[in-house]
């Protein structure tokens, strides 16, 4: 395959960052995460911190977000089609449908890394598409949450990963229509707390080449 996308849903907590990260790097190809919501919101002419704000948040958290603070509008969204608007300009759907096209744009330039984003469903149809979910224990997780200082306590973090889990699966779900984190929705599923980084390239680098 010359031009190859691996997309990596993940459970929070996992390490599916650093491993997608370290993916690219193996394979010398661009690592894409929250960078693509800036470049949706600089394609449309918006405000980056918008997206930022909206990262993988689910429906009602964005409608609430953008109705209190922005007002919305469910136009359709293409590179540069709101040029001429601020940023209080969109729905949900379009803030999506923004994002969607961000993703596709980058993927026709190249081979590339991409993490979350529903990239997986967004890029369904591309004939180089590998898709990957990452999973671990509640307590692998806990670990890796308290050891990157995102939370303090085992509590505290058991915490932040389900609330995260509960987001992602319901911004998934919702936009999909599939069922976040169910394997039959990926080529290949790990368990980030028995498979490193390497292994996990090492295993795509077989499965690229029976491809």
């Amino acid at each position: 395959m010359d031009n190859f996308i691996i997309v990596i849903g993940r459970q929070f907590g996992c390490g599916g960052r650093k491993i997608g990260r370290k993916i690219a790097e193996a394979f010398n190809i661009p690592y894409y995460d929250k960078t693509l919501l800036s470049k949706a919101a600089e394609e449309c002419g918006m405000d980056p911190e918008i997206f930022r704000a909206v990262d993988e948040k689910r429906p009602s958290f964005l409608r609430n977000f953008l109705g209190l603070s922005c007002g919305t509008s469910t136009a359709p969204c293409t590179p540069g089609s709101f040029s001429h608007l601020g940023p209080g300009s969109l729905a949900p759907e379009s803030l999506y449908d923004a994002q969607s096209e961000v993703i596709r744009s980058i993927c026709r330039q190249g081979s590339c890394v991409i993490v979350g984003r529903t990239a997986d469903y967004v890029m369904r149809h591309h004939p180089g598409l590998i898709s990957i979910f990452i999973q671990a224990p509640i307590e692998h997780r806990v670990k890796e949450i308290i050891d990157r200082k995102d939370a303090k306590s085992e509590v505290e973090a058991s915490a932040l990963a389900k609330k995260h889990d509960k987001e992602r699966e319901s911004y998934y779900n919702y936009f999909t229509n599939r069922s976040w984190g169910t394997a039959g929705n990926y080529h290949l599923c790990f368990d980030s707390s028995r498979f490193d980084a390497d292994a996990i390239i090492a295993l795509l680098k077989s499965y690229i080449g029976k491809r």
